[in-house]
C-alpha cells in the first residue's frame, strides 16, 4: 500500500477538542489520510460568541491547508452550525466547497445525509451540551424534517441541591465518560424505532456505541464523527480498506436501503 496515494480528508476542529482526530483515525483506519486544522482560541468570550466566531473565520481557515490537495473536508464542530439552521448550514457548506475546490460538509450536514441514506426519520438526541444549546440542536433537526422523540441530557457532572451543594449540572462534552453516557441512556425507555443521535464531535462515544450495539443490535446509532467519516468515505469513492466495525455497520445498513 502506498500510504501517500490514499484519499485525503481535511478536518477542522475546535482548539480544545481532544476527541475528533482520534475518532476519525480509528473510524477510517487505513483507507484515508486525515489532516487537521484548528479554530482559533477565543479567550474571555462566552460559548455563543465563540461559536459565532468559528463561523466567521471558517472560510479563511480553510486556506490554512494551503496547496494541500484534499478530497473532502469535514467541519467537525456541530454546535456552530446549529446556529445557522439547516438551510443556512447547507448554503454555507456549498459556499465553502466552491472556495475549497472539494466537497466540504459540516458534521450536521453529514448527519442529515446519513439519515437520508438510512431512512431515519425519528431521533432520540443524546446531548452533552448546555440546555440552551441542546434546545438549539433539537430545533435544527426538527426544522430539517426529523422527529425528535426525546432528549437525553448528558452532563459531565450532575447538579446537586442544598445550601452546601454544587448547584446546577456542569456541561462539558470533552470530559463526559463512557459510563456517564450509558447510565443516562439506560435510565430512559426508548421507542423501538428511534435512532440514537449522539451530538457533538467532542464527546467520546466509540466505547459506548460498541456496548449499545451488543445490547440492541438492530437500533441505528449515529454520532457527529461517525456520520462524518461515513460521508467522507462515500464522497471520496472509498469502498474498501480496513475501518472501524461501527463504520462497517453503518455502511452495510445504508447499502440495504
Amino acid at each position: 500500500m502506498d500510504l501517500f496515494s490514499l484519499p485525503r480528508l481535511g478536518v477542522v476542529v475546535p482548539p480544545e477538542n481532544p476527541t475528533a482526530e482520534p475518532e476519525f483515525n480509528h473510524l477510517l483506519g487505513t483507507a484515508m489520510n486525515v489532516y487537521t486544522s484548528r479554530f482559533p482560541v477565543t479567550p474571555g468570550v462566552g460559548l455563543r460568541a465563540m461559536l459565532e466566531t468559528y463561523n466567521e473565520v471558517l472560510p479563511a481557515l480553510l486556506g490554512s491547508f494551503g496547496a494541500l490537495r484534499l478530497d473532502a473536508v469535514v467541519v467537525a464542530c456541530s454546535a456552530s452550525h446549529y446556529l445557522l439552521g439547516p438551510e443556512g448550514d447547507r448554503a454555507f457548506c456549498d459556499e465553502l466547497s466552491e472556495r475549497a475546490g472539494c466537497p466540504v460538509r459540516s458534521s450536521t450536514q453529514a448527519i442529515l445525509t446519513a439519515c437520508e441514506g438510512l431512512g431515519v426519520t425519528r431521533l432520540t438526541l443524546v446531548s452533552p451540551y448546555q440546555p440552551w444549546l441542546t434546545d438549539t440542536s433539537r430545533a435544527f433537526w426538527e426544522r430539517a424534517g426529523l422527529t425528535v422523540d426525546q432528549v437525553v441530557l448528558v452532563p459531565a457532572r450532575p447538579g446537586t441541591a442544598g445550601p452546601d451543594a454544587g448547584g446546577a449540572a456542569h456541561f462539558d462534552p470533552y470530559v463526559v465518560t463512557t459510563g456517564t453516557i450509558l447510565r443516562h441512556i439506560r435510565e430512559r425507555e426508548l421507542p423501538a424505532d428511534t435512532a440514537l443521535l449522539f451530538t457533538g464531535t467532542g464527546m467520546g462515544t466509540l466505547a459506548a456505541l460498541a456496548e449499545l450495539v451488543r445490547q440492541e443490535p438492530r437500533r441505528t446509532l449515529l454520532t457527529s464523527n461517525l456520520a462524518s467519516a461515513w460521508w467522507a468515505r462515500r464522497v471520496a469513492g472509498v469502498t474498501d480498506g480496513a475501518r472501524h466495525p461501527l463504520l462497517r455497520r453503518l455502511e452495510r445498513a445504508s447499502v440495504r436501503r
